[in-house]
């Protein structure tokens, strides 16, 4: 008897010595291809490489106080406050911490209590009586605390926490992704208001200059200086330059609404006043191309998927090994109710009431091998999708410093060509008043300064969304390389 108490014990002890020994396998980021400098950007001057490290806790700041808007400030500030999308990512982060605290809950042993009775007539064989043997009814009065724990031999419930550790993590970098997103598209809809007013005012002055025009073609109508087309013609670019103020209101409407439903409110709540949008000129380094990685919360998300399907291939590892779980019970146990809490009461129990301690896989019809099968393929389809994000925010990058570099040249040219029609339909004015051209002239002239003016105002809103998109596609903020 002592000998098998010794063998039992020493069995025991190895395997509490195995307890903690992980089969899970070592997490190392997956390599990805990284370029010295983003082709659109201008040449890093000295050395600049540094390998990446994540910095998805670094705080990425209020990066749209760069325009020095006040109005764009506040309306950041009321997004972050009471945009139901945000909020919706905030509670789907809090459910994934509380999964985590879940899993980190299994490394601690369950203690329960109760109290209560059983009642139980035996059978007669059970005593060794005959089969019309009579047994008696009894009660079994029990008030006891139980422990349960299992002993993470392989790892298993480790790999279960590391699991979730890390979709908390990635649940906290999309909800940084969704943040970003959201301020990136307050200042885009902005923005967007913002050139519709240019225009809008643009064709104001269109309008009160065309019905200046008008009224000077009807009093020439009238003294018999020009024929009825000139005055035809006169009404019908008014009315064109009206219907067309009529739909930039149209479309300024629309955004307008937009804007109010990423603020949190609904349409009829917030009105924005005109305001025309300025020439907005922000220079933006685009930084290091490894230094991507440590920024956008998207790929931070995505290797933290990672590091969670690595961890999950680790507990399916584990179901191909014993576990142990430890189980026993204190208390007391009387026939009686008054007896119950009497010293000569107290029992315990060391072991499952059902079952055995130690449970050894053996043969399951190749459930346990597909488990981790499909462990292995969710981790690869994860560092798939990780290396697709990481080239996906190198072409935004990319395509945005191409956009401003371009819009830059662009605007330049488009100046040029607003000065030119301008003092072309200068010319053809004066040229019409002296009767040496039509009035065709004249509308053809200043038809092509409206349009190269609205141009100039689309370019100069095209310039500050792309300011915007190339900040969002940096990951929200920057900083130059010291030194």
């Amino acid at each position: 008897m002592i000998s098998t108490l010794k063998t039992g014990s020493a069995l025991l002890a190895s395997l509490l010595i195995l307890a903690g020994c992980s089969v899970a396998p070592v997490y190392d980021r997956p390599e990805v291809s990284t370029p010295a400098a983003f082709k659109e950007a201008p040449p890093p001057v000295g050395d600049q490489w540094k390998p990446a490290e994540p910095s998805e806790a670094v705080a990425r700041g209020e990066w749209w106080t760069v325009f020095n808007d006040p109005v764009l400030n506040a309306l950041e500030a009321d997004a972050l406050a009471a945009n139901q999308d945000l909020q919706a990512a905030a509670a789907r982060l809090e459910q994934a911490r509380a999964l985590q605290r879940n899993a980190q809950a299994d490394r601690l042993p369950t203690v329960d209590a109760g109290v209560g009775p059983t009642r139980q007539r035996p059978s007669p064989a059970s005593r060794g009586l005959g089969a019309d043997g009579d047994t008696n009814a009894t009660t079994l009065w029990r008030a006891q605390a139980s422990v349960a724990y299992e002993a993470d031999l392989f790892g298993r419930v480790a790999s279960n926490v590391s699991a979730a550790t890390a979709d908390a993590q990635q649940s906290e970098a999309l909800f940084q992704s969704v943040r970003l997103v959201l301020q990136a598209d307050v200042a885009q809809a902005y923005f967007q208001i913002r050139e519709r007013d240019a225009e809008q005012a643009l064709y104001a002055g269109t309008v009160a200059l065309r019905e200046q025009t008008l009224k000077l073609i009807q009093r020439r109508y009238d003294e018999g200086d020009i024929s009825e087309l000139d005055l035809a013609r006169s009404r019908s670019e008014l009315a064109s330059a009206r219907a067309d103020a009529l739909g930039i209101e149209r479309m300024r409407t629309s955004s307008e609404h937009a804007l109010a439903i990423l603020l949190g409110k609904t349409p009829a709540e917030f009105t924005l006043a005109p305001q025309p949008l300025t020439r907005i000129a922000v220079g933006v380094p685009a930084g290091l191309p490894s230094s991507l990685l440590e920024r956008r919360p998207d790929i931070a998300a995505a290797e933290r998927a990672m590091a969670a399907a690595n961890a999950r291939i680790g507990a399916a590892r584990a179901a191909f090994f014993p576990r142990l779980n430890l189980t026993g019970a204190l208390g007391y146990e009387s026939s009686q109710l008054g007896d119950l809490f009497q010293w000569s009461s107290r029992a315990f129990l060391l072991g499952p009431l059902v079952g055995t301690a130690l449970s050894i896989p053996i043969f399951d019809g190749g459930r346990r091998e597909a488990g981790l099968a499909n462990a292995r393929a969710v981790y690869e389809e994860d560092v798939a999708k990780y290396r697709q994000t990481v080239l996906n925010a190198f072409r935004e990058v990319e395509d945005n410093l191409a956009n401003l570099r371009l819009l830059a040249q662009q605007t330049r040219e488009q100046d040029a060509a607003v000065e030119g029609s301008t003092r072309a339909a200068r010319i053809a004015q004066l040229q019409y008043r002296e009767g040496s051209v039509s009035y065709l002239n004249v509308i053809d002239a200043d038809r092509t300064v409206l349009v190269q003016r609205r141009t100039s105002a689309q370019l100069d809103g095209e310039r500050a969304r792309s300011a915007v998109d190339l900040i969002r596609a940096l990951g929200g903020g920057w900083s130059l390389p010291e030194g």
